[in-house]
């Protein structure tokens, strides 16, 4: 697809794989941190899960424990991937390799919660693949991981900048390819992304707690 990849507003030397390879990274972590909450359906149907809830602690510390175990998961797998990197040309600076890791560290946290937050509501695993694939593949798609938001209908543009994993997306990108501005094109400002992937890490755990804390009640 790199000899058609010529997006409008784009920096002039920017390959296709220098684009789909964050992509392809943030889709790692957007599987693993969301099938890693299988488990709540699984721990319920099973009667674990109620057992849990009966001990004396807290909801949000046992959502947290869950959101961090998740995301543990993901970013190591991700780290997996992102040692293929050099396999692109790109070469990291200690820099940009700390900002990344960060910022797969929240994007990581925030997915899991997302998943937290559907997977109390589940009694089977099946309505929760469902969900699941129902929700991931378009948010994914609408991220610009795959195509840019440069030169689409307009409709399609707002509904990318309505994703809040399009800001966590180019957060990445742009932690990835800190020194090196022809990956990075035309994207929200780093300030800005961190400021809304932050800001759903923090309603996704809000809404997972209240959503168990809601179950156990």
């Amino acid at each position: 697809m790199s000899a058609s990849f010529q997006p409008s507003g784009e920096v002039d030397g920017l390959s296709y794989i220098e684009y789909f390879y964050p992509g392809i990274v943030v889709l790692v972590l957007l599987f693993t941190s969301i099938f890693a909450t299988i488990s709540v359906v699984n721990d319920r149907r099973e009667g674990f899960l109620q057992g849990v809830l009966v001990a004396p602690v807290p909801r949000w510390r046992l959502v947290l424990a869950q959101a961090l175990g998740g995301t543990t998961l993901a970013l190591l797998q991700g780290i997996l991937l992102l040692l293929l990197a050099p396999m692109t040309g790109f070469r990291f600076s200690a820099a940009s390799l700390l900002l990344t890791l960060g910022v797969m560290a929240l994007l990581a946290f925030g997915l899991t919660n997302l998943g937290l937050l559907i997977a109390w509501r589940m009694d089977s695993t099946q309505g929760f693949h469902a969900i699941m694939n129902l929700l991931l593949i378009p948010i994914w798609l609408l991220s610009g991981a795959f195509f840019p938001s440069t030169g689409v209908p307009g409709w399609l543009a707002w509904a990318m900048k309505l994703n809040p994993l399009t800001y966590g997306l180019d957060a990445f990108r742009q932690s990835l390819y800190l020194n090196t501005a022809t990956a990075v094109g035309e994207v929200p400002s780093w300030t800005l992304s961190m400021l809304i992937t932050g800001l759903f890490c923090v309603l996704t755990y809000v809404g997972a707690t209240f959503t168990a804390s809601a179950e156990a009640n």
